[in-house]
């Protein structure tokens, strides 16, 4: 990964988020690849009931949990299409630990890895004010974007629910057909790698089995955007020549099933 051309990571709250949508506009044109990661204050509840497959019980846990829980942090970074990055953003959202429900493991975590909660009780992005930039960005409901992940099941309904402004759909169906539309095109790592067979673990793993080594901190959703990228087009070149298959691997989620399962079949 070059990154020469790589502006760094731009912290965002509030008092900024108007300018870094402005940016975001004008780079998104040239630089439509999107690494994207989120933090969030992990999981705390669990269906009970009975499900029809294991993926439906995964979309299940993730579903009371993102309707449950606010996120903390969200990050993205820009590449073009032979995998130079241009900038890092990494949104700050607000969350208090007072009154904001929580997995302790989960905070203590994030705390380590220099996440300062009392700034963003008091400093962070209201979800609404995010929501409203980015519908009108260019970086969503855009078939010219491509947006790069990992694991990114839980990423992806925290994101959702911002720009729904709603709970995300009880079915897996449903919430497949929803993503479609806001992100027509999505590679998630952890799915790329079932075709990639020497390669295992987190993201972190991966990276390093890759050759590739993270700028910032683990457990930023800023640094995991980067990582996350760069792992794609590193995989992309190693595993792929190049050129993956949209019609096999876009729309696939790891462990909660597919955009393309989840759609009727096409008609001539």
């Amino acid at each position: 990964m070059r990154t020469d051309t790589w502006e760094g990571v731009h912290d965002v709250w509030a008092s900024n988020l108007e300018h870094a949508f402005k940016e975001i506009r004008h780079v998104v044109k040239k630089y439509p690849y999107i690494g994207f990661d989120t933090e969030f204050p992990g999981v705390v509840a669990m269906p009970i009931g009975e499900f029809r497959s294991m993926g439906e019980y995964q979309y299940q846990i993730l579903r009371c949990n993102v309707d449950l829980l606010k996120l903390i942090q969200l990050g993205l970074t820009f590449f073009d299409e032979r995998g130079n990055p241009k900038a890092t953003w990494q949104f700050n959202f607000r969350f208090n630990l007072k009154e904001d429900m929580f997995a302790q493991d989960s905070i203590d975590l994030l705390a380590n890895s220099g996440i300062v909660f009392e700034r963003h009780a008091d400093e962070g992005i209201e979800p609404f004010e995010f929501a409203q930039l980015l519908i009108t960005s260019g970086v969503v409901l855009c078939e010219g974007v491509q947006w790069l992940c990992f694991h990114a099941g839980y990423d992806f309904g925290y994101l959702l629910k911002l720009l729904t402004e709603e709970k995300i759909p009880e079915n897996e169906h449903e919430f497949f057909e929803l993503l479609k539309i806001y992100f027509p095109v999505i590679y998630d790592i952890k799915y790329l790698m079932k075709s990639c067979k020497s390669l295992k673990g987190g993201l972190q793993e991966v990276a390093e089995q890759l050759k590739l080594v993270r700028i910032g901190p683990q457990h930023t959703a800023g640094s995991d955007s980067l990582l996350t990228g760069a792992a794609f087009f590193k995989m992309r070149e190693m595993f792929f020549e190049d050129n993956i298959d949209a019609s096999k691997y876009s729309g696939h989620l790891f462990a909660i099933g597919s955009a393309s399962e989840h759609s009727p079949p096409a008609t001539a």
